[in-house]
């Protein structure tokens, strides 16, 4: 089970491990992980940064080393990660890695309530969605081989992520867009019959009170 953290917001984590390098300020925090692409591997929203630098100072996960100013530029105050903040990135890496929790991806929000739209505009949809994650995978493809020359594969390993999850994507959807256009998706018809008739037939109530009462 995951745990409670004191500063529980990923881009945390992700100041921690530009700290763990260096001391750095702010901007320079914000570079680095851009540098190091962090937005794609963590969905930062980089105007929570300053809030999340003074919540760790706060938790004690990092400290003031030291501020100054040069020329006409603001205050900048430089921040180091302290014991007590390796221990939370360490902590924290092994929970990312090792507890699986549930994650609710807007793919799995759509397909939820995919009932909606009739068939054929579901399958209209998918041959779309088809068509950029083949797309996105030969993108991926050629950063990756681009790379793989002359980057060590630890800091790959997230697109190796990144391509597996995409290949079992295109192989699922692809399934399913198969069946939806082959006629051989289970309760294709009824599915059609409610948008042709404009609303459910009795036996798509009777299945939907089912589940309701499964619950």
């Amino acid at each position: 089970m995951a745990k409670r953290r004191k500063v529980a917001n990923l881009l945390a984590l992700a100041v921690l491990s530009a700290l763990a390098h260096r001391p750095m300020h702010p901007y320079e925090m914000a570079a680095a992980l851009r540098g190091w692409n962090k937005e794609h591997d963590m969905g930062i929203k980089w105007g929570s940064l300053y809030t999340v630098v003074g919540n760790l100072a706060k938790h004690g996960l990092i400290e003031e080393l030291e501020s100054g100013r040069q020329g006409r530029r603001p205050e900048r105050t430089v921040y180091r990660i302290t014991e007590a903040g390796r221990e939370e990135l360490v902590d924290w890496t092994r929970e990312l890695l090792g507890v699986p929790q549930m994650e609710f991806p807007r793919f799995r929000a759509g397909l939820s309530v995919m009932a909606v739209l009739p068939p054929d505009d579901v399958a209209g949809l998918l041959t779309h969605r088809l068509s950029a994650i083949r797309r996105g995978i030969a993108e991926l493809e050629e950063f990756h081989e681009r790379d793989d020359l002359q980057v060590p594969r630890l800091f790959l390993i997230e697109t190796e992520y990144d391509l597996a999850m995409l290949r079992a994507e295109e192989r699922w959807v692809a399934a399913l867009l198969d069946e939806l256009t082959s006629g051989t998706f289970p309760g294709l018809a009824e599915w059609r019959g409610f948008h042709e008739a404009g609303g459910p037939s009795a036996e798509m109530k009777e299945l939907a009170e089912e589940k309701i009462t499964d619950l």
